[in-house]
C-alpha cells in the first residue's frame, strides 16, 4: 500500500505543472523538490548514525565551483559539474578519512563537520575578488541572443526547470533505494550500534563510513549546482554556512529521515514555514528562521523522532493491523 501511495505521489508531481498552475506555485514546487533532493543526500548518511552538521559546505561547493568556472573560465556548467563533484569528493575524503580512521564519532564528528561548513563560508567571503564576497555573485547570462541556453544551463521557463529538478530528485530517490537495499546499509547500522563489535567480525568500518559519506556529499553538491543555475545568484549565506547545514538537518528529521519521501516532506514543511515567516514578519528579525529551525529540531527529536511522514506511516500501520487480524482465519 505504501509503495502504491509513493507512485501516486510521484505521478501526481510529474503532472502537476501541466494543470496550469501559476509561476509562483510552480517556483515553490521546484524549490521543494530541489531541497528535497539535498535533504535526501543528507539523510543517506544521517539515518545511518553519521550526523553531519556541515553539508552546507558541499552545497556551497557545488554552487560556487560551477558559477566561478563559468564566469572566469567560460566552462559550461556541464563541465563544471564533474569538477564540483570532484572537489566535494576530495573534501569529503580529507575530512572523513581521518575522522573514521581515528574513531572520531558522535558529537565530535558533528563538531568537525560544523567547522567545515563555517570554514567554507569564510573562504568564500575572503575570496571576494573572485566570488563577490558576502555580496554574492550572479552567473554571466547567456540569454541575450536566445530564449534558452543548453550550453550555459540557463532556462527562463520554469516548466523546463521543473522537469530538470524532478529528474534529479528521482535520481536521489533511486540512490536512496540502492543504498537501502545494499548490504552496506545493514553493516553501517551494525557499526552505528557497536563499532568495535562490527570491526571484530571483519567489517571494514572506515571504508564503509567513508563510502556513504562521499555518496552523501556528491548528492548534496549536485543539489548545490542545480540551486545556483536555477536561482542565477549565489551568496555565502544562502548556499553555505551553518544556517544551510542546520536547515538540512531539520528538514530531513522533520519529514522523516528513515522514510524515502521523508526528506521531501521536510523540504515542503521548511519551505512553507520560511514563506509564512517572510510574509508575516518580512526580514525585520535577522536570523529568526535559523533560531526556529534549531528550536523545532529539538522539539521534533523529543516528540516526533520519526518525523512527519514516519509518524503518519506508523499510525496507518497501526490502524491497518486490527483489520488484518480480524480478516485472518481463526
Amino acid at each position: 500500500m505504501a509503495a502504491n501511495l509513493r507512485w501516486i505521489v510521484i505521478v501526481a508531481l510529474a503532472l502537476a505543472p501541466l494543470s496550469g498552475m501559476g509561476n509562483y506555485p510552480l517556483h515553490l514546487l521546484i524549490l521543494c523538490l530541489l531541497w528535497g533532493f539535498a535533504y535526501t543526500g543528507w539523510a543517506i548518511m544521517g539515518r545511518l548514525g553519521l550526523v553531519s552538521l556541515g553539508h552546507g559546505a558541499f552545497f556551497g561547493i557545488g554552487a560556487y565551483v560551477v558559477v566561478m568556472a563559468w564566469n572566469h573560465w567560460g566552462l559550461s556548467p556541464w563541465m563544471g559539474l564533474p569538477l564540483a563533484l570532484a572537489v566535494a569528493a576530495l573534501i569529503a575524503f580529507l575530512i572523513g578519512y581521518p575522522c573514521f580512521r581515528f574513531k572520531i564519532v558522535g558529537h565530535y564528528f558533528a563538531l568537525v563537520t560544523l567547522a567545515l561548513s563555517e570554514v567554507t563560508r569564510l573562504i568564500i567571503v575572503a575570496l571576494r575578488d573572485q566570488t563577490g564576497g558576502s555580496l554574492g555573485v550572479t552567473p554571466t547570462t547567456a540569454l541575450q541572443q536566445a530564449d534558452y541556453s543548453l550550453w550555459a544551463m540557463q532556462f527562463p521557463s520554469k516548466l523546463v526547470w521543473f522537469y530538470v529538478v524532478f529528474a534529479c530528485w528521482l535520481a536521489g530517490l533511486w540512490i536512496w533505494t540502492r543504498v537501502d537495499r545494499s548490504m552496506a546499509r545493514l553493516a553501517l547500522q551494525a557499526i552505528s550500534q557497536e563499532e568495535d563489535a562490527a570491526a571484530s567480525v571483519g567489517m571494514s568500518v572506515t571504508r564503509l563510513k567513508l563510502g556513504i559519506t562521499m555518496i552523501s556529499a556528491l548528492v548534496t553538491c549536485a543539489a548545490g549546482v542545480l540551486y545556483a543555475q536555477y536561482q542565477q545568484y549565489v551568496n555565502p549565506e544562502t548556499v553555505s554556512g551553518i544556517g544551510i547545514s542546520l536547515q538540512m538537518v531539520f528538514g530531513a528529521i522533520a519529514g522523516g529521515m528513515f522514510v524515502r519521501l521523508g526528506p521531501t516532506v521536510g523540504a515542503a514543511f521548511t519551505l512553507l514555514l520560511a514563506e509564512v515567516l517572510r510574509l508575516a514578519l518580512g526580514h525585520d528579525i535577522h536570523g529568526l528562521d535559523t533560531t526556529l529551525y534549531g528550536l523545532m529540531l529539538v522539539l521534533f527529536i523529543i516528540f516526533l523522532p520519526k518525523g512527519i511522514l514516519g509518524a503518519a506511516e506508523e499510525a496507518l500501520e497501526k490502524r491497518a493491523a486490527p483489520t488484518t487480524r480480524a480478516a485472518a482465519p481463526s
